[in-house]
């Protein structure tokens, strides 16, 4: 199967005269409402049309008009809002990589400072507070009772360390409080904060006598919030890198060098180095390193890495090779064509990042409720704190709940939700060789409830074939092949191809030509010569028409045409001059009143159906899926066809540019509709669907206006995507579910709701623990999207 001249044509954004369209990484952002707030900034600037962040990759993607904004400007006001940013290109996707790698290892780092420290103060401050009676065995200068003041300090100096590993919570949430806009850091950093400064007081207090004091000690509270969320956010680094590792694989697919042949020697470059018509060698078992032609050798090429066809395909001069695919068992040379960005790798990279950057309408919802969710929880936490200072007249207990309700409704989970889902949905795509251009389209595709397929090139495999070879008695399938294929080498029509290329597969070899002469709409008149090269026979080979007006009857086939007809198929008619073996002559062709000519026989030409049309559109059946069909073909042959596929609901005789209407007539009627296409005239149908599906051997324009393209030439990837689009949406829908659920049971349980029932407190350690944990099964629940198999 060859690959599309594919994804070359992939330009996915698209550049008005007057537009700038630009994707930046965000740097500082600690959780939803940090995106929610650079939006909100970035959108009020005059002249940015479109502003999207997404807080799972740190990307923003934006949209401006640059005679009303420059680019400084918003750069500028992301700085102003708190933030920083990084320019991408695709010289830096390996640096990004190894930056990434790098942030994995200081949060590692800093988890186990963190640790050490935390650890020890845990024995001390709680060693002697275990239930039933317990306590662990602490040397007499650290025991609160015997040396309060000592036990205090020790504490404070385990605890400094802590803070200072999460020095960047406080950092970022109180620049985000002075700057009106907490985050997720301020909740943090207001929480550790009021407990450490509270202990602070608690030894003052002890040092004026007061050793009761040492018993309101909440240094451990403070250093083990930071610990667990250090702990979730490595955690949180870890899993989200597995959430993009189809990108990475991607880019793992590329070799780092390539051979080329210069002045007859090899020459081993650097791939960056390698320039449009380079000529490059690749030995068996070798990667090729950029996109070309072949000019010398023969080989098999594993090509599943970008298809997922997992047979190698055979390749001679003359075929195309890709970019990261696997030279198995010849020498190759071949022509470089596409090299750096151009190739059809460094395309679908592009493809699956920009639908990962990409935020699906269901996002909104969580967005939403991130902007404003923070100012809601410090007010609920002020609120909760000063109800139970005065109910109880205990600061302490009422600063405990104070930390617990800040620390517990962290939006993270909400923020993550949406976007790990979707990054690990368009990866599993990329994978099955479906690459979705955005969220959107992922999201809107499990909507579907009808498709609609173009017949030619889609349904069937657009190119004429002999199907059926009638003869008379007189003469045998293999001879009127020969002659007519003979016959029709001087012809440019479609059919005379397929039929030449008939006889070419079954290794005929063809008579020599005299004379021919083009009927147009009808056929096609010759002399070819006989094996005696003094004689020849003359023949016309065409339609219906054609031997109406020669007075060729049709008695001995009529009966086979009508049902070949009726089966869709197209005969091409062949008659003989029945006084054949007269001497050559200048050509003098016979009046078409002459009744010299008599039927041979007839080929059946047909747009054959493609192997796995009829599966694909069963499962679509069976997934309560409408199925329509349309083409320009006449009611004859599109009934045919339709019959062949299962498919009832046919649109015949359209004209290329109604498709489009076809398709908002369905949508009138509050259908869903997607469109499979491939050609040129199926453009405007394929941008009008709610989701325009491309097939992979299409042309450039069909795929550019599509919403889905199918690497593969293959139907059956269209059930795929629509069940990949379920599998995501379900998976989205649990994970907002549990985040919601989360934040409404764990702030009512925070402020005291059960303990005021007789029911247990929740402690700020337990509290930072559960908020880490929320992120991380959000983010394992969409990694569960990675054993999708459609």
């Amino acid at each position: 199967m060859e690959l599309l001249s594919t994804v070359y044509i992939l330009p996915l954004i698209h550049y008005y005269y007057d537009m700038e369209n630009f994707t930046l990484r965000i740097t500082g952002m600690s959780c939803a409402a940090c995106s929610a707030r650079i939006e909100k900034e970035i959108s009020k600037l005059n002249g940015v049309e479109s502003c999207m962040v997404n807080f799972a990759i740190e990307r923003l993607i934006i949209s401006f008009d640059k005679d009303k904004i420059s680019f400084d400007t918003i750069k500028q006001a992301i700085n102003k809002a708190g933030y920083g940013w990084a320019e991408i290109n695709k010289e830096t996707l390996d640096e990004d990589k190894l930056r990434k790698e790098k942030e994995i290892k200081i949060l590692k780092l800093k988890f186990i400072i963190s640790a050490i420290f935390t650890l020890p103060l845990l024995y001390i401050a709680m060693g002697h507070m275990l239930p039933f009676g317990w306590s662990l065995p602490i040397p007499e200068i650290l025991h609160h009772h015997h040396n309060p003041l000592f036990f205090a300090y020790a504490q404070l100096f385990l605890t400094v360390p802590v803070i200072a590993a999460g020095y960047r919570f406080y950092y970022v949430g109180f620049r985000a409080i002075l700057l009106r806009a907490p985050n997720m850091d301020s909740l943090i950093a207001l929480g550790t904060s009021a407990a450490f400064i509270y202990s602070l007081y608690a030894i003052g207090q002890i040092i004026n006598g007061k050793s009761e004091y040492a018993d309101q000690l909440y240094f451990e509270t403070a250093a083990v919030i930071i610990t667990l969320i250090l702990l979730g956010k490595t955690l949180e680094a870890l899993t989200k890198g597995k959430t993009s590792e189809a990108i990475k694989k991607l880019m793992g697919l590329r070799p780092k060098t390539a051979i080329i042949i210069k002045e007859n020697q090899e020459i081993e470059i650097p791939l960056d180095e390698v320039m449009i018509g380079d000529i490059v060698l690749v030995k068996p078992g070798g990667k090729i390193p950029v996109d070309g032609t072949i000019i010398e050798g023969i080989t098999a090429i594993d090509e599943a890495m970008l298809t997922g066809e997992s047979m190698p395909v055979d390749k001679k001069p003359g075929d195309n090779v890709y970019a990261a695919s696997i030279n198995k068992n010849g020498f190759i040379k071949f022509n470089a064509e596409k090299v750096g960005a151009d190739t059809v790798l460094a395309q679908i990279i592009k493809l699956v990042e920009d639908a990962q950057g990409n935020k699906a309408p269901i996002t909104q919802i969580a967005d939403k409720v991130s902007g404003i969710f923070v100012p809601v929880v410090f007010c609920i936490a002020v609120a909760a704190f000063i109800s139970w200072l005065i109910t109880t007249n205990d600061f302490t207990f009422a600063l405990k709940i104070f930390i617990s309700v800040l620390v517990i409704a962290c939006p993270c989970a909400l923020g993550l939700a949406t976007p790990t889902a979707i990054m690990v949905g368009t990866g599993k795509g990329a994978e099955n060789g479906i690459l979705i251009k955005s969220g959107e389209a992922l999201e809107t595709a499990h909507k579907i409830q009808t498709v609609i397929f173009d017949k030619t090139g889609t349904i069937t495999e657009g190119q004429p074939k002999v199907t059926d070879i009638i003869a008379i008695p007189e003469y045998d399938s293999e001879t009127l092949l020969k002659i007519i294929a003979s016959a029709e080498k001087g012809s440019e029509h479609p059919l005379g191809e397929a039929i030449i290329k008939r006889a070419e597969f079954d290794n005929l070899e063809l008579l020599p030509m005299a004379d021919f002469e083009a009927l147009p709409g009808r056929g096609i008149f010759c002399r070819i010569k006989s094996s005696s090269n003094d004689h020849s026979k003359e023949i016309i080979a065409g339609n219906l028409r054609l031997m109406i007006e020669y007075n060729v009857s049709l008695d001995k086939i009529e009966t086979e045409a009508n049902r070949l007809a009726n089966e869709g198929k197209t005969p091409v008619f062949f008659a003989i001059n029945k006084f054949a073996g007269q001497r050559l002559e200048p050509p003098t062709f016979i009046s078409p009143c002459s009744t010299n000519f008599e039927i041979a026989g007839l080929i059946a030409i047909a747009d054959v159906v493609k192997t796995d049309s009829y599966d694909a559109i069963k499962k679509l059946s069976m997934m309560d899926i409408e199925v329509a069909m349309i083409t320009g073909d006449n009611k004859l042959t599109a009934a045919a066809i339709a019959k062949q596929v299962g498919i009832k609901r046919v649109l015949s005789e359209v004209l290329p540019h109604e498709k489009a209407n076809e398709v908002k007539k369905l949508q009138a009627g509050g259908k869903v509709v997607s469109f499979v296409g491939d050609g040129i005239n199926d453009a405007p149908a394929l941008a009008q669907a709610d989701i325009g599906i491309a097939i992979g051997s299409g042309t450039d324009v069909a795929m550019e206006s599509a919403n889905i393209v199918l690497i593969q030439n293959n139907l059956t990837a269209v059930t795929t995507a629509i069940n990949l689009s379920r599998a995501t949406i379900r998976n989205i829908k649990q994970n907002l579910f549990w985040a919601f659920a989360y934040n409404t049971a764990g702030i009512p349980i925070a402020a005291g709701l059960l303990y005021i029932f007789g029911g247990p407190l929740l402690s700020p350690a337990f509290a930072a623990a559960a908020m880490s944990l929320s992120s991380i099964s959000v983010l394992l629940n969409a990694l569960r999207l990675k054993k999708f198999s459609s």
